[in-house]
């Protein structure tokens, strides 16, 4: 079981404070994390213009100065198919990198997301499948079983308690059922952050927060920065 720090997602720049757009405040915000508890990172490269980009040169910088700043931790990126607009400029753009990442997520309900998931492979990338919904888990299942894929992360955006649960036991039922064995990150997104933190921490899965997912702490406050975010996470991994 690990606590994953996503630093930023897609969140524009005004959606805090201590949100960290550019390689160098990424550096700094993943070595607080880390030093906070975090076991690994997960980070969407922005380009100079403070955008989401898939870019080489985006790329590139910005998991070097990860790796400077937290060496020997896993790095992860997102392939969301919104960051590039265009299926043939994200192949291109993963073709491109330099400077690998230890892993990617994969949206499965994502069209090209096949594709991209093989584009990965021959680069040596392991794949985080994304599953948002029962439909994107019965895709993976139908694709390869999950045989191939480093994990499965159970990312439940539904605001209303029962609705997200419903939604993530259903996935995990067709995961069971089909037999895939791999390694589950389970994490909500807003209001459904911290209950699902507990779930997964109850169930003994991985989960991930900071300011991709939800700037509250546990009490409703709004954390000073990403750091205070996996404090609390770490702090309910180690009261279960």
């Amino acid at each position: 079981m690990i606590v994953q720090a996503c630093i930023n997602g897609a969140r524009p720049a005004d959606f805090h404070p201590a949100l960290p757009l550019d390689p160098e405040a990424m550096a700094r915000d993943a070595a607080a994390s880390i030093a906070a508890g975090a076991a690994e990172l997960h980070v969407h490269a922005r380009g100079p213009d403070g955008q989401e980009s898939l870019a080489p040169e985006a790329m590139d910088r910005t998991v070097a100065a990860l790796r400077r700043a937290c060496p020997g931790t896993l790095i992860g990126v997102s392939t969301g198919a919104w960051i590039e607009k265009d299926d043939l400029r994200t192949l291109v753009a993963i073709s491109g990198w330099r400077e690998l990442p230890d892993y990617a997520s994969v949206n499965l309900s994502e069209t090209a997301a096949p594709i991209v998931m093989e584009s990965l492979r021959q680069r040596g990338i392991g794949i985080e499948a994304g599953l948002a919904s029962i439909a994107d888990a019965e895709r993976l299942v139908g694709l390869d079983h999950g045989a191939r894929v480093l994990r499965v992360l159970i990312e439940i955006s539904e605001q209303t308690i029962d609705e997200a649960f419903a939604v993530a036991e259903g996935i995990e039922t067709v995961l069971e059922r089909a037999g895939i064995r791999r390694s589950i990150l389970l994490h909500g997104e807003n209001a459904t952050v911290w209950p699902f933190v507990e779930r997964a921490a109850a169930r003994k899965f991985s989960t991930r927060v900071r300011l991709e997912d939800g700037k509250a702490l546990p009490d409703g406050s709004v954390a000073d920065g990403n750091a205070a975010l996996v404090a609390a996470a770490v702090g309910i991994y180690r009261g279960a």
